[in-house]
């Protein structure tokens, strides 16, 4: 189990600028404790002026989320639209399409508690959308078209805080960690700091990791001093099958306790909700009753896209974006290379899908 401490920086207060900046707009901003922000008095359909859009961006970065209220009926162009706003301006396409999405829009991925109705069972672990790629998503959105009626939602989990929750001494091994997944062969740091709040975060696919690598401490040399100087192979190990067990439980573990902790929430849903998380600021995962049966919780509807981010998620210590996973791997040390879905099995008991 990861060892938590109280962290030194916790999740930022609303900034009082951008909230003045917004009111000018009409609009309302209440903060969810500890994470997280509420909209009122928008109607996306008509776009936000781009110091407000620039403003809310910024609060995501800060707080994890956003979710504007009561915007029920928004068409599948209106939604499109709207996640056009942020990050990389472009929506990604990575999903296949289910046939009864609204106008089989190839931009839209449908999750609800009725499998025949979209596709299902989604999201049983802690992750972040789009670690297949090497600019992982910068932003998603999740639109409630009809909302469970049995308290399902969301646990959200802020990275930032994650990190300082740690204590030093896995500070400092995280950051020297690069993960490798397993399907795409791109690799990703396990702390990066994000682009606009300038926190390090912590960012870890429990699903398709088939592969971890450290960058091996110089005694006497500052993780930034890594950083920057040339590394030759024998600078790196593969983690082995104890050490990539012990990380992702150390990472679930840091997860599961964010809500207690101080840096996570539990969101649940109202029909016409609209939220965009920052996928580089907080991992999220299915609430376990997300995933009862129509009869349980009645028949919702949530529609996800994902939105471009403007730059790779890239490793560091001169490591390439992409190594090849079904190739040997190039290191002179042997420990985990686990090629294909669904990558380490770090728990036997736990589903992978994401």
């Amino acid at each position: 189990m990861a060892q938590t401490q109280e962290p030194t920086l916790t999740v930022a207060p609303l900034n009082p600028e951008n909230l003045a900046l917004l009111e000018q707009e009409g609009l309302s901003v209440k903060p969810l404790e500890p994470i997280g922000a509420e909209i009122y008095g928008a109607d996306v359909r008509n776009r936000l002026s781009d110091p407000a859009i620039k403003a809310l961006e910024a609060e995501m970065a800060n707080r994890g989320f956003i979710v504007f209220k009561h915007q029920a009926g928004l068409s599948s162009e209106e939604l499109i639209d709207t996640c056009t706003w942020w990050g990389g301006h472009e929506i990604h396409l990575t999903h296949g399409v289910h046939p009864a999405t609204p106008g089989r829009n190839r931009r839209i991925f449908r999750s609800s508690s009725a499998g025949h109705k979209s596709i299902s069972r989604t999201g049983t672990q802690w992750h972040n959308d789009g670690n297949l790629e090497a600019a992982s998503f910068s932003h998603s959105a999740y639109y409630i078209a009809r909302a469970p009626h049995n308290g399902a939602g969301t646990h959200f989990a802020h990275q930032g805080a994650a990190f300082d929750a740690l204590p030093p001494d896995k500070q400092d091994l995280w950051q020297r960690l690069v993960s490798v997944n397993s399907a795409s062969s791109v690799t990703h740091p396990v702390v990066h700091t994000h682009p606009i709040s300038g926190r390090k975060s912590v960012w870890l696919h429990l699903g398709m990791t088939g592969a971890v690598i450290e960058r091996l401490p110089d005694e006497g040399l500052t993780i930034d001093q890594l950083k920057t100087l040339p590394a030759h192979i024998d600078c790196f190990r593969l983690l082995d099958e104890v050490a990539m067990k012990n990380l992702f439980n150390d990472y679930n573990d840091l997860l599961d306790h964010s809500i207690k902790s101080g840096y996570g929430i539990h969101y649940e849903f109202d029909t016409g909700d609209l939220l965009f998380i920052d996928n580089w600021a907080v991992a999220h995962r299915a609430s376990p009753n997300a995933h009862e049966p129509a009869t349980q919780q009645g028949l919702d509807f949530m529609d996800r896209v994902i939105i471009k981010a403007p730059r790779n998620l890239s490793p560091q210590f001169g490591l390439p974006q992409y190594i090849n996973m079904a190739s040997p791997h190039p290191f002179n040390r042997d420990g985990v290379w686990q090629a294909g879905e669904p990558g380490f099995r770090w728990k036997d008991d736990m589903r992978t899908q994401n």
